[in-house]
Formats: C-alpha cells, sequence, structure tokens
C-alpha cells in the first residue's frame, strides 16, 4: 500500500502541509472527502515518521476513519473509546470500557501509539491524571522484592477486588506466597511466586482452566477505573474529611440541600466502611483537584488532525447542552454537588492545548471560522473527489477506465484477489484497454497506463490536479494477510466442562451414584484411627446423612437438571429401591434414543449420496472476500463439513453456536461448495424475518459470483411465489432461502444438493415428515443457536454428528452493564438517549399478563411521537414476524418484549437493554440476552433492574450477587454457558429424555446415554471397575493450603477421578502452579487415587487398613496371583489369605511401617501376577 501513499508526494500542497506539520503550524485543509482524509493522514504519517491522532466527531466516523486507516497502512490503529460517567447508585457496573481507556491512555503517555483515533467526547472526559496514573500503577518485575501486605493495600486502593479465584480483570488472589491478579493491562491474569519477599516467578495463566499458559519477567498493574476514591491526595479519609466539609457548608446555608446533604452522609458512610459504591464519578473534582482529560496524553511532537471541525464544534455544542439537562436534573435530585460538576474540558481551551504542535483541521468545504484559540496560518484547497466502489460490476469499472485513459491519468485498479485481477484484465482487453497485472505493486502507474493490483479500500479516488485515479470494488475485502492474528486457542483441559465443583455452595443437590439426589451440607473433618480426613456430608429424604470419604468423591456430582434453577426436585431416601428404579428408567429411555439414532444413521449411510468435488479456484476466492477473520472453531467447522460434502453417504452434520458467532458465513461456503458443483440450496429458516434476513446477508456475500438467488415468504405476492416455483423447478434458482412454505407439495426442485435448516426444534411434526422425504440422500446442515454440551457431543459420537462454534468473533465490544434497583427516572433517561442518537431498545417485561400495561405506561411517559410495540411468545406467528420486520426496518423504536429475543434475529441497531426483575433470571438467559445488543460497533448499554425496597429472598439474594459479579468481572460465564447447554441438550434430544434427564441428573443420565450406545453397537458396556481405599494416613488437603472450600471439593473430585500415571502428574503440575509445594496429605491423596485405580483395574474392589494390618478384597479369586503374593519375600511370615465369600489378603504391619507403601507393593505385586496368570490362560 506504500506506492498508495506516495502517490501524494507529487502534490505542491502536500509538500507544503508537510513542512507546515514539521514547523508547529496549523492549517486547515479543504476539499478532502472522507477517504482522502484517510489517505493524506496515513501518508503524513509514514513520511513523518511523527505519532498521529485522528479527532473525529463521533463513534461510527472514528471506526470508519480506523477501518481506512488500517487498508492504507496495512495495521490497525488504536481506538480511544469515550466511557459513561456513572452517578447513580448502581449495585454493579461493568468498567470495560473504562479499562480499555486506562490501557490505551497509559501506552499513549509511553509513546506505544503510532496512531491514534478518538472521539471528541472521549478527549474531552475528565479522567484521572498523567502523574497519578503513574503512581498507581505497579510494575511487577521477576528476581525484584516486594511487601506483600503493602503490595494487597496499593492494588485495593488502585480498585482491585479480593476474590478466592481471579476470573476477570480488576480481581485478585493471594494464597500463601502466590499472588494471581488480573489487571487492564494485559489479556491474562499473572501469577506471581513470591519467596519470602522476593518475586520468584511469573507467568500468565488462563483464567477458564486457572493452568499457566506462558511465563513473564515483568507485568504491569494498571488502576482499574478512572474514579477511584483511594487515590484522593489524602486517602480515603481525606475524601471523606472533603465530604464532611460540603455537608457543613450545605448546613450553614438558609435553605441546604437536603437531598444532597443524605447524599454525600450516605457516600462518606461507605467509604468510611470500606464498602465500594460504583458512584465514585461524582466526586472526580475532589478525588483529583487538578484537571485532566486524555488529550494531557497526547504526546508533544504528535501530529494532531481535526476531521470535519464543523461537525465537531456542532456535536461538542448539542453535547454540552444535553449534559447540561442531565446535570439539572441529577443537581435538584441531590445527586450532585454543584461545584464538583466540571466533567468535561470545553472545546476552544481543549483545542488551544495543541497549539504550536503541527495541527490540521480537514473539511470538506472551507469553514466560515475557525476556534480562536487554534487558528490556522494557512488554508489550503486541494480537489479529491470520493469514487464508489464498482462492487464486482465490471462494467462500471470499464467505462470510467476508458474515460481515464482518454484522459491520460494514472490508475491503479484494486481488486481481490489475482484471480479477479486476471479476469479484469481480460475484460478490458476485449474491449481494447490495455492494463497491466501487479501483483505485488512495486512501482505508481505512468500517465495513461492502467495497473491492476491487489487490496482494497472502502471507496474510490480520483485527484483531478495530479491525473491520478484508484478504483477499487468497494466494502473492505480483507486480505489474508491483514486479518488479526486468532487468539492462542485454549489448551484443552482434562476437566470436563461440567465436572466443574468450584460452583458448588451448601445446599446444592448432587448426585451419589449409589444413593441418589441429597442436598450437599458441607465438608467436615473427623479423627479416625488417629488421623484426621475429611468427609463430605450429604443429607437425603428425611434426617438421613451419608458422610462420603473425600477419596471417593468420584462417586459424586452436582445435580443439574434441564428445567433451569426453579423446578422443583425430590430428594432420594438412602436404602429405598426409587433411585435404583429411577436410573432404571433413565437407562431403558436412554436405550430407546440409542436404538432409534442407530437405525436412522445406518439408513442414511445405506442411501447413495452426492460425492462433491474437492475446492474449486472460485471456492477459495468466495472464501477470501469474507471481510471479517475467521475464528478457530469457524475454521474447523468448515473443515468437518467439507469433509462430508465431498464423502459419499449423506451428510447429517449439527452446527451449534450463539447468535452473531458466524454460522451463517459457515453454511453460505457450504452453500457455494453444492452451487460450485451445479446443484441447487435450500436453505428453512422458521420464520419470514429470518428468511429476509438470510437472504439480504446471502444476497450481500455472493454479489460478486454468478449465483441466483431467491426467497420464498409470505411477504412475496402470489405472481412472485409462482415464478419462484417455476423457475426452481426449472434450474434457474441456485439458492432458495423460505419459511415451511418450502416444505409444500408444490416446491419442486430440479437437482437438490444441499439442505439448510436454521433451528430445527422450531419447526412441527408434520414439517419434520416433509423434511425426511426431501431430504432422502440430499446432504443436510442443521443450524442451531443453542450452544450443546461437548460431553454430550461425545457421547453420541458416531451417530450424530456435530461442530460447535464456541469462540466468540473477534469485534465483539464489551457491553456497559449497570445492576440497579428499578427507578423510572433513570430508564427513561437510558432510552431517551438512544432515541437520541437514532438507536432502538429492547425493554424486557417478562409476564404476558400485564405486557401491555407496561407498553402503555412507556408511551405516556416518552410521548406519543415514540413508537412502540410487543412481542411476546403467545403472539399469533404472523403478528410476531410482523413485529419483528418493523424492528428490523426501523419503525419500532421501543419493543416491549419477554424473553422471546433470546432465540431471536440480529438487529445491529438496537444498543440498549432494560430488564425488569433481572434476579428472577439465571445467569444463562442473561448472559444470552445481553448479547442481543453490542453487535455493532456503537456503545451498547445493558441494565439489569430489581424491584425497588423488595425484600429479596436468599435465593435471589444469591443470585443477584452472582449478576453483579458477573457484570463486574465476567464472573460465572463458565456456569452461565453450562446452564446454556443444559438447555441445549434438553432440545436436542426432546421433551421425554429431558423428563428423565431431570430425574438421574446430567452427568448420570449421560453415563447410562453412553452406556446404551456402546451396548446398541455390539461392544458391550464399559463397566469401569470400582475400588474404595480407607487407610490409616493422613490424605487430606489442609485448610491453611488451599482456603476456599469450593476450591478443595473440586481438587478432591478431580483427584478422586484420577485414572492413570499422567492424568496425576497434569494434576499435581496444577496444583503446584496454583499453590505452590503440596504438603504431604496432597501428594498421599493423589497415591490413593492412583493406588485405587491400579486395584480396580486388577480386580480388587476394596483396601483398607484395621489397626495394624492392610487388607485387599477381591472380586474374584485368582489363586495363581494370591499365591505369588504370599510368596514373595518382602511379606514373608505376615500375609495371611483368607478364602470366603470375599476372597482377602492380609499383611500384618511391622512398627513404623507406612501403610501406604505397604498397600502399593501389595497391589503391584497382585496385579502383575493377575495379569501373568491371565495371559497364560487361568481365570
Amino acid at each position: 500500500m506504500n506506492v498508495l501513499l506516495s502517490l501524494l508526494h507529487s502534490s505542491p500542497e502536500y509538500e507544503s502541509l508537510r513542512t507546515m506539520l514539521d514547523t508547529g503550524q496549523t492549517a486547515a485543509v479543504s476539499g478532502v472527502s472522507q477517504i482522502a482524509r484517510a489517505h493524506w493522514i496515513a501518508a503524513l504519517h509514514e513520511d513523518t515518521g511523527r505519532p498521529v491522532v485522528a479527532v473525529c466527531q463521533d463513534e461510527m466516523a472514528a471506526s470508519r476513519l480506523a477501518a481506512e486507516l488500517t487498508a492504507f497502512l496495512g495495521q490497525p490503529p488504536v481506538t480511544l473509546p469515550s466511557r459513561e460517567l456513572t452517578f447513580l447508585d448502581a449495585a454493579g457496573v461493568s468498567r470495560e470500557w473504562e479499562q480499555r481507556r486506562l490501557r490505551i491512555l497509559y501506552d499513549l503517555s509511553a509513546g506505544r501509539i503510532p496512531v491514534l483515533v478518538t472521539t471528541l467526547e472521549a478527549l474531552q472526559l475528565r479522567t484521572i491524571p498523567k502523574s497519578t496514573l503513574y503512581a498507581a500503577s505497579i510494575r511487577l518485575t521477576a528476581g525484584g522484592s516486594y511487601d506483600l501486605d503493602k503490595l494487597t493495600e496499593q492494588l485495593t486502593a488502585a480498585g482491585y477486588t479480593r476474590a478466592s479465584l481471579v476470573e476477570g480483570a480488576g480481581q485478585f488472589a493471594l494464597r500463601g506466597g502466590i499472588l494471581d491478579v488480573f489487571s487492564p493491562a494485559h489479556d491474562q491474569p499473572v501469577r506471581a511466586e513470591f519467596f519470602g519477599d522476593e518475586l520468584d516467578a511469573m507467568g500468565f495463566f488462563d483464567p477458564v482452566t486457572q493452568r499457566r499458559t506462558e511465563n513473564c519477567d515483568e507485568a504491569l498493574l494498571l488502576p482499574t477505573q478512572e474514579a477511584l476514591p483511594g487515590l484522593h491526595p489524602g486517602g480515603l479519609s481525606g475524601l471523606c474529611a472533603d465530604l464532611q466539609a460540603h455537608i457543613a457548608r450545605q448546613n450553614r446555608r438558609k435553605t441546604p440541600n437536603q437531598a444532597l446533604i443524605k447524599t454525600l452522609a450516605s457516600d462518606c458512610e461507605k467509604l468510611e466502611n470500606g464498602v465500594s459504591f460504583a458512584s465514585a464519578d461524582r466526586y472526580l473534582a475532589l478525588i483529583y483537584p487538578e484537571f485532566a482529560c486524555a488529550a494531557d496524553y497526547i504526546s508533544q511532537d504528535a501530529a494532531v488532525f481535526f476531521c470535519d471541525h464543523g461537525n465537531l464544534q456542532r456535536g461538542a455544542r448539542a453535547r454540552s447542552e444535553e449534559f447540561g439537562q442531565t446535570l439539572d436534573v441529577l443537581l435538584s435530585s441531590g445527586t450532585l454537588a454543584g461545584e464538583l460538576c466540571e466533567f468535561q474540558a470545553e472545546y476552544e481551551p481543549l483545542l488551544g492545548q495543541f497549539a504550536g504542535r503541527g495541527t490540521v483541521y480537514f473539511d470538506s468545504f472551507l469553514a466560515a471560522r475557525y476556534p480562536e484559540t487554534l487558528p490556522p496560518q494557512k488554508l489550503l484547497s486541494i480537489t479529491a473527489r470520493q469514487l464508489p466502489g464498482y462492487g464486482g460490476s465490471l462494467d462500471t469499472a470499464l467505462s470510467d477506465l476508458k474515460h481515464y485513459v482518454k484522459n491520460e491519468y494514472g490508475c491503479l485498479v484494486l481488486c481481490g484477489g489475482k484471480r479477479r485481477g486476471e479476469i479484469l484484465k481480460e475484460m478490458l482487453s476485449e474491449s481494447g484497454v490495455n492494463a497491466l497485472l501487479a501483483f505485488p505493486l512495486t512501482k505508481a502507474p505512468q500517465q495513461g497506463q492502467i495497473l491492476i493490483t491487489d487490496g482494497s479500500l472502502p471507496a474510490g479516488l480520483e485527484y483531478p490536479d495530479l491525473h491520478w485515479a484508484i478504483l477499487t470494488e468497494g466494502q473492505l475485502l480483507a486480505r489474508r494477510e491483514q486479518k488479526p492474528a486468532a487468539k492462542r486457542k485454549k489448551a484443552a483441559t482434562n476437566r470436563k466442562k461440567l465436572e466443574s465443583f468450584t460452583d458448588l455452595t451448601p445446599g446444592d443437590l448432587v448426585v451419589h451414584e449409589h444413593h441418589g439426589i441429597g442436598r450437599y451440607v458441607g465438608m467436615e473433618q473427623m479423627k479416625v484411627g488417629g488421623v484426621v480426613k475429611d468427609y463430605v456430608k450429604i443429607a437425603y429424604q428425611g434426617s438421613d446423612a451419608l458422610y462420603v470419604p473425600a477419596t471417593q468423591l468420584d462417586l459424586v456430582s452436582k445435580y443439574i437438571g434441564s428445567g433451569g434453577e426453579d423446578a422443583p426436585v425430590r430428594l432420594n431416601k438412602l436404602g429405598g429401591d426409587q433411585w435404583q428404579k429411577a436410573k432404571a428408567r433413565a437407562k431403558a429411555a436412554a436405550k430407546d434414543l440409542a436404538k432409534g439414532l442407530i437405525q436412522l444413521y445406518a439408513a442414511r449411510k445405506r442411501l447413495p449420496g452426492f460425492a462433491f468435488a474437492a475446492d474449486s479456484p472460485w471456492q477459495k476466492e468466495f472464501e477470501e472476500s469474507f471481510p471479517y477473520a475467521e475464528t478457530d472453531d469457524q475454521l474447523r467447522c468448515i473443515a468437518e463439513i467439507k469433509r462430508d460434502m465431498e464423502s459419499p453417504s449423506p451428510m447429517e452434520r449439527l452446527l451449534c453456536g450463539d447468535v452473531g458467532f458466524g454460522k451463517t458465513e459457515v453454511a453460505l461456503r457450504a452453500a457455494m461448495k453444492c452451487i460450485l458443483d451445479g446443484k441447487q440450496v435450500a436453505i428453512l429458516v422458521p420464520t419470514t424475518v429470518l428468511a429476509q434476513q438470510h437472504y439480504l446477508t446471502a444476497v450481500r456475500r455472493f454479489a460478486s459470483f454468478p449465483v441466483t438467488i431467491d426467497v420464498l415468504s409470505r411477504f412475496r405476492t402470489a405472481q412472485q411465489q409462482k415464478k419462484t416455483l417455476y423457475d426452481l423447478s426449472a434450474g434457474k434458482i441456485d439458492l432458495i432461502i423460505g419459511t415451511h412454505k418450502l416444505l409444500q407439495k408444490s416446491v419442486q426442485f430440479k437437482d437438490l444438493g444441499l439442505l439448510i435448516i436454521d433451528e430445527e426444534q422450531r419447526f412441527g411434526v408434520t414439517h419434520k415428515e416433509r423434511l425426511k422425504e426431501l431430504s432422502r440422500g440430499v446432504d443436510v446442515l442443521t443450524l442451531s443457536a443453542t450452544p450443546i454440551p461437548r460431553t454430550l457431543n461425545m457421547a453420541l459420537s458416531g451417530l450424530r454428528d456435530m461442530s460447535t462454534i464456541e469462540e466468540p468473533p473477534q469485534d465483539r465490544y464489551p457491553v456497559q452493564t449497570f445492576v440497579l434497583e428499578h427507578n423510572d427516572q433513570v430508564v427513561l433517561e437510558a432510552i431517551r438517549r438512544e432515541l437520541a442518537r437514532g438507536g432502538q431498545i429492547y425493554y424486557l417485561h417478562n409476564r404476558v399478563e400485564t405486557i401491555d400495561e407496561c407498553a402503555a405506561k412507556l408511551k405516556q411517559q416518552l410521548g406519543e411521537d415514540v413508537s412502540i410495540a410487543v412481542a411476546h411468545g403467545k403472539m399469533g406467528e404472523e403478528g410476531l414476524s410482523d413485529v419483528m420486520q418493523s424492528l428490523t426496518n426501523g419503525d419500532i423504536q421501543v419493543l416491549v418484549c419477554t424473553t422471546i429475543i433470546e432465540t431471536g434475529i440480529d438487529v445491529p441497531n438496537v444498543n440498549t437493554l432494560i430488564i425488569e426483575d433481572a434476579d428472577k433470571f439465571g445467569l444463562s438467559q442473561l448472559h444470552q440476552l445481553r448479547g442481543r445488543v453490542g453487535r455493532s460497533s456503537r456503545h451498547a448499554y445493558a441494565y439489569l433492574t430489581f424491584r425497588k425496597g423488595k425484600v429479596l429472598s436468599e435465593v435471589a439474594e444469591k443470585r443477584l450477587e452472582a449478576i453483579r459479579e458477573y457484570a463486574e468481572f465476567g464472573s460465572g460465564f463458565k456456569i452461565a454457558m453450562r446452564d446454556l447447554e443444559i438447555r441445549g441438550a434438553g432440545d436436542l434430544l426432546g421433551s421425554e429424555q429431558s423428563g428423565h434427564m431431570m430425574s438421574v441428573g446430567y452427568d448420570m443420565y449421560l453415563k447410562l446415554l453412553e452406556e446404551a450406545v456402546l451396548e446398541e453397537q455390539g461392544e458391550g458396556a464399559l463397566k469401569e471397575p470400582e475400588c474404595t481405599a480407607d487407610l490409616n494416613i493422613t490424605a487430606n488437603i489442609a485448610k491453611t493450603y488451599v482456603t476456599s472450600g469450593e476450591q478443595r471439593m473440586d481438587l478432591y473430585r478431580r483427584m478422586a477421578a484420577i485414572r492413570s500415571q499422567s492424568d496425576a502428574d497434569d494434576l499435581l503440575d496444577e496444583i503446584v502452579d496454583r499453590y505452590g509445594d503440596p504438603p504431604k496429605g496432597v501428594l498421599n491423596l493423589i497415591d490413593v487415587a492412583l493406588l485405587r485405580a491400579r486395584a480396580a483395574a486388577a480386580g480388587i474392589t476394596e483396601i483398607s487398613q484395621k489397626d495394624t494390618s492392610v487388607m485387599i478384597f477381591m472380586a474374584v479369586l485368582d489363586f495363581a496371583a494370591v499365591s505369588a503374593c504370599c510368596a514373595a519375600p518382602e511379606f514373608k511370615g505376615r500375609i495371611f489369605f483368607a478364602a470366603g465369600k470375599q476372597p482377602q489378603l492380609t499383611v500384618k504391619l511391622t512398627k513404623g511401617e507406612d501403610a501406604l507403601k505397604i498397600a502399593q507393593k501389595l497391589v503391584g505385586n497382585y496385579a502383575v501376577a493377575r495379569s501373568s496368570s491371565t495371559e497364560s490362560g487361568n481365570p
């Protein structure tokens, strides 16, 4: 792209501007179109080598300029976002935007950002002064010396919250000499190991697996928010003194503002009691007496460009007025103090800060006036026209190029790739126009010459005075090398997703393999045989209780049903047969399911299918024109689908992934593969709106390819439908998208090759029958927005092919989340602000009976000119689809709805979500609902509200706390995903199977299903032998070593599940990494787990110790193995064998002998002897 930038060297205006920048002057340049600004900024940055800052009027303009600069410079600039000041009393607020700002401001002041794009608002906002940011940041260096107590104090002052497990930015955990901390400066948390005061070693770790990913020598711990009470010059007590002084001043007035006094006193009390409060922004002026904004962080040698300064000025004025109105409301309600209201820099003084540095005003037209604080010393006028992209229409490109060659212009044509360039060159030469291919581009074209090269810009450019023209296909086609490197893939963990115990709290339901569903009471330590051991207490029906040794926790799993959190579950009775019956019923049902699937699979395998050809150049070209970076998951799924399509058996694959994770792109690639082999593709969707959305996406994606696309839905007239059906049967349509209308008997395909079904569970039984007919011998790809657990996928492997996309797309922006008491004023303010920027709102009221009333109330409050509609599940299909269509078209501004939007359509313009009674939802639902906003580059907001003054039940209180942590740190994300997956499993398996899943819990159901599948396949169930071990040795995890009860439970369970030496090594590595060197009790636990595994494999069912005797009990008598053990010299004279109902070997211990070592020897000898006797043909 540097040749593109060098084109400007022949412009006298460009050289003049460059000189002015070098001498620190200010220039005003007019006649510059949008794309030309980016061209000039990129060229000046490249030529002067100076850092540049481009200031835009709003987020949309900033993201557009950032995309254009990326195209010219080859790498993306950094964008400084604005943020929301929090003045309201919220229970929790997310801080991702703030943390992103702090990271950028720190890098900016350190001179590490060569190109910055920002909005004027982001520059104006009051923030932490540079000196304070430096003082509050902590740099950890391996080998350095630190006082851990002081470090903890510093972290608390910098806004960090102490937790037992670090999951999100702004949390830290301290276990002995190990400090885990998640700083906004890094993408992953840091684990620092101290030896005394010396920092011994340091590395990043994955918050999901808690395992170290790479070592590092240095880490920067930035503050976690911009307004931190602890950073007041006098600390918290200093801020409290200031607040008291304000209260005293108010009280001395004739008419004190009682509401303000109440606010100040309440905040002062919170600070004195060390309670964090979300609205510290109120006191920015007290915390940082010196006013500072982002402009103070820009280095002296940076060149600053103001894009479209007329709009900048107007925008600043409008924002100032709007902000003034907001402040008036807050002042009158006593939320803010009048003398503390300086929250943003004024427009003209702010620009005055850049005087003498080298600044440029870029405008399309010459402005009437410029700021007095930064007047331009010279006015430059240039002519640069923006050309529309020819968008794959080569005829348009042809006529333009003929005109340019005739007028002696040097022309550059940017096209999507070499293949497209060759096609264009051929077309031009057929029309008598000569063009040269330049891959790569090394020099500029001469006058009258056309060079075709690869690359892309959002629009073309013409410089009439310079006789240059740049033509482009338009829309930024991401070139492969420009795509950001995909995030480092997380290493697979040995912990199945559903087995995590970290979220098990007393009162939760658990399932014991032999005794059924009980309630987890807690962990208790008991002294048995002179040794302290840990037991897990489980309460059953009545007053029954069961104590399970911690070493046998693999028999216990958390109960997870498919009915959400509120479904009632009955506890089992100890010793009753009710559990066995429930297990038997669930097993029979699982068997039926397995049988049905196996028959279906076998029948499909017998059907002749069509083997599609390997990828052609067109296919590759189509894939390269995808404007985003594919995630690793997407690439894997695409490869799996193509493999299926290229095989001769018909494909039947399920593709799961959340809305917006890129399933459609994967499906369209499969469609292209099918169309290139001359076959037709049908995409079947449940609603008219989705049909319309898929149709528009497909038309956009296939725009530059000769593919005919049509749609069949009730939005088409009878005449149009008739023509579509005729063209479909004649083979004139390659890709048809439709609702259940596609399933009518009148629909005939000429040669259907691929059927793509979106949201299969939303089609009725009759539709499914017709689907079966339609899909006979055809490749079928089903898409589902509900994720499916990986464990279920494994259980059904070979019966149902599944591909899952779990990784979100790279450029998902954080959603600014507030958790607060419902307050009409706040809600209406949020709605009005979204409407003011032309956006739309979801207002979630989850009760159908009162939803119309709620909508009417909002209408009354917001005024008649705001269009409000209602959507819920009890509406008819047509009514609902009309509402959704109007929403997509932008006719509805506020949609009052139920959770029906959860699996809804993508509406990028909806960027505010308000949820009533958020404490009634599970985390999984809130997570899915919040994902409905924030789908564009604009800031999105979610307000999770709960009833005012309502006395919350303990469950709701717990849930609200979880929601607050989820909003602030993203904690609980794994649990949310797990609950979602279980719902997905319920959808996939159907309602009858869900009932059985409820009766035995998900983990148990899965075990039964796996056994059933193996039995049906004739492989015989893998019945894992079990062995219990109870030795009088210290085998526990000391509370001093792992303080959190949940984490101890998790470790016990994972230790009990050890089956091999590699399992043991892996877990031990993790334990050492997370908690430091383990005490003897922990090592013994791992040894006992290995011993149990080895003994079970050799047919031993129990290992126990009574006083000074160690005994092993065998399931079957193997006389040869027993004899070999008795003959072993180390047991001579102290080993006894007892035959009987359960054969046993007993070894007497000598004084001071280690029971564990003897047990290991005995089991080892027996296992070796047993395997050799089995090989020689003995029992």
